[in-house]
């Protein structure tokens, strides 16, 4: 592995056209954008890319613009495997292995779909890991859709122990949680990085290795000043915070075609069609916009007292 997988990883959107195409023009100038606004790392192909609702052609070709566009300037890793079987599950992410990605990315709940529990995640994460390319770095993603699937200390040791694993973006939304795992997978290779940003703040200082949660959509810069700079500046770096967890409460009003939302008044691409939202979320959310307007508001405040602060 060529870079270390942690930081400020964006959760990728995936911008359509109006025929419901992928937009790459529009996603080369996101990439762009997130490199630019601080991210470490891109992590493609994931839920916020809508990720159930592309084709398997349509998940390589997506990992391998992204692998190519970064062009090692920020490792790029991607997930995509959404199936329920072994085989169709090894189809899925040896494609994705080999479009030039950084890290492989497995789902927690693709290892026991049908939440059987027991035996069955192990026994189906080692004959995946069997299948796949043993020099490629892999990740973990507690994703949660179709439902959430958080890992057991034993499975997460087992994993951290097999040298394989270099991230797993915690979905637990606890802070308890992130301080164990991180505890526990001190001497290992494998970085916990939290999802959630009621507790982004807490979990950097407590050791979680970034922060990978959808407002990476919004303003990657943010956290990454909190991450790199919370120590020169607290007093600021604890406002901050809590403007970033009363931001993402937005979240479930529409996301991701929300984001593509705030995309679109950036210039970044222009469609905010969704595959994962087909409703008019002006419609559904009523001062959307206004919304909106708060938390650009918000943004450009903060940016200009980070900036005082120096």
């Amino acid at each position: 592995m060529t870079a270390t997988i942690k930081g400020i990883i964006p959760v990728m959107l995936t911008p359509f056209t109006e025929a419901n195409a992928i937009d790459y023009p529009g996603l080369e100038k996101l990439i762009e954008w997130y490199i630019a606004n601080g991210a470490d790392a891109l992590f493609a192909v994931a839920q916020s890319s809508e990720m159930q609702f592309l084709g398997l052609d349509e998940r390589v070709a997506l990992a391998r613009f992204v692998a190519k566009q970064a062009a090692g300037r920020v490792p790029v890793i991607a997930s995509g495997h959404v199936s329920e079987t072994r085989e169709d599950q090894i189809t899925e992410l040896t494609s994705i292995a080999r479009t030039g990605v950084d890290g492989l990315v497995l789902v927690t709940n693709r290892f026991d779909p049908k939440g059987q529990g027991g035996s069955v995640f192990m026994d189906n994460l080692r004959g995946l890991l069997s299948a796949l390319p043993a020099g490629l770095p892999l990740g973990l993603y507690e994703c949660p859709a179709p439902f959430r699937r958080l890992m057991s200390d034993d499975e997460l040791a087992f994993c951290a122990d097999s040298g394989r694993f270099a991230i797993l973006k915690d979905v637990s939304c606890d802070l308890a949680t992130v301080q164990r795992r991180v505890a526990l997978t001190k001497s290992t290779s494998l970085a916990i990085v939290n999802a959630n940003a009621a507790i982004a703040f807490d979990a950097i200082k407590s050791g979680s290795a970034g922060f990978t949660g959808v407002f990476t959509n919004f303003h990657p810069d943010l956290y990454k000043w909190l991450l790199t700079s919370y120590s020169r500046h607290p007093a600021l770096a604890d406002e901050l915070s809590v403007y970033l967890a009363l931001a993402a409460m937005a979240e479930p009003m529409g996301y991701p075609k929300l984001a593509k939302l705030y995309h679109q008044r950036l210039g970044t691409f222009s469609s905010i069609r969704s595959r994962a939202v087909d409703f008019d979320i002006r419609e559904r959310f009523w001062a959307l916009d206004a919304l909106l307007d708060k938390i650009m508001q918000g943004q450009a405040s903060f940016r200009a007292r980070i900036a005082a602060a120096g």
